[in-house]
């Protein structure tokens, strides 16, 4: 299949700004949707996100603003979703055309709230967009880390290979190499769960506990991660390659990592309410815990790391009493 060439990136955050960062080096225009019209006119003028990876120089004479979402989506092919998941389903509840012409790609890590669906599952139950025509975008990878230049990675998978290499010959550059994967559900669930486990990892450090332990409780993520997709949706995937246990690394282990942050400042007193208010991003994790236990009601797959979180998160347990049961369960 043949993409078209009208990209839009969609969202206004510090993920979409490195995406449209990292397009401008191979594309010779771009459309963007921001929802806040102060923040395009503040980017026009100043050629930066103001609120977002502000060191990133924006070539606004190659991009198309818009703060009106249909019109962003009848005028693009290619739809690069970056919005978080918590505010999906109000956004795109505002477009009534046809999604028969476009090709999604998802670049969220979290589930839709209320529905306990990926973004993909989303738009193809919602708007009956085939999985042939959606893609991830997923990691190892963090956006400040694209806005500094340091060699990063990304994972591009969709179910025909050609759709995932035109998006990653229009994301590759010098600092940034591609990986191909036709995994869309495990990649997509992966990066969820990664977001979870990194809040845990947080509420850890929080408490005091040490590297020691966090390679403990990471070793045992993954192996969680890997029944959960198993049970859920099998494939001859490689769960220690970069897509599933390097993006679980970084989002643990990184100073960038806003869900191992929120898990910080959880562990370190902070209410959820609190937490989140002095952040200045969304930490997917919050939200997508309550889904993933929810889901795996119906497959009840050992997941110890995701239900401590729960525990503390929702059922408002003691962290460090929570922690402290945890770190029996583990191997």
């Amino acid at each position: 299949m043949n993409l078209p060439k009208k990209i839009a990136v969609l969202g206004g955050g510090s993920w979409a700004t490195a995406i449209v960062k990292l397009l401008l080096n191979n594309c010779e225009h771009i459309n963007w949707y921001i929802r806040n019209t102060d923040n395009i006119e503040k980017i026009i003028k100043h050629r930066h996100n103001p609120h977002y990876l502000s060191s990133v120089e924006i070539h606004t004479d190659r991009i198309t603003f818009y703060n009106n979402l249909p019109q962003a989506i009848e005028e693009s092919d290619v739809l690069i979703v970056a919005i978080p998941a918590s505010f999906i389903e109000e956004s795109f509840m505002k477009y009534h055309g046809d999604y028969t012409n476009k090709f999604i790609f998802s670049a969220v890590k979290g589930i839709i709230p209320n529905h306990n669906l990926t973004v993909s599952e989303f738009f193809n139950r919602k708007y009956n967009v085939p999985f042939s025509k959606i893609g991830i975008i997923s990691g190892p990878c963090h956006a400040e880390e694209i806005a500094l230049e340091r060699l990063s990675y990304l994972t591009i998978s969709a179910k025909n290979k050609s759709d995932a290499v035109f998006l990653a010959e229009k994301l590759s550059c010098h600092y940034l190499n591609t990986l191909i994967s036709s995994d869309i559900y495990g990649t997509e669930y992966a990066a969820v769960l990664k977001n979870i486990v990194a809040i845990a990892a947080g509420i850890c450090h929080g408490l005091g506990y040490g590297d020691n332990f966090q390679a403990v409780l990471i070793s045992n993520a993954i192996q969680e991660i890997k029944r959960f997709l198993d049970t859920t949706y099998k494939s001859k995937r490689k769960i220690n390659s970069s897509a599933y246990l390097g993006d679980l690394l970084v989002t643990s282990y990184s100073q960038f990592s806003r869900n191992r942050t929120f898990g910080t400042m959880i562990g370190k007193g902070y209410s959820v309410k609190s937490a989140q208010l002095e952040m200045n991003m969304v930490a997917e994790g919050v939200n997508a815990v309550g889904c993933i236990s929810q889901i795996n009601e119906k497959y009840k797959v050992k997941m110890p790391i995701i239900e401590a979180v729960r525990n503390i998160l929702i059922n408002k347990v003691s962290p460090p009493l929570e922690i402290k049961l945890l770190t029996e369960k583990l191997t």
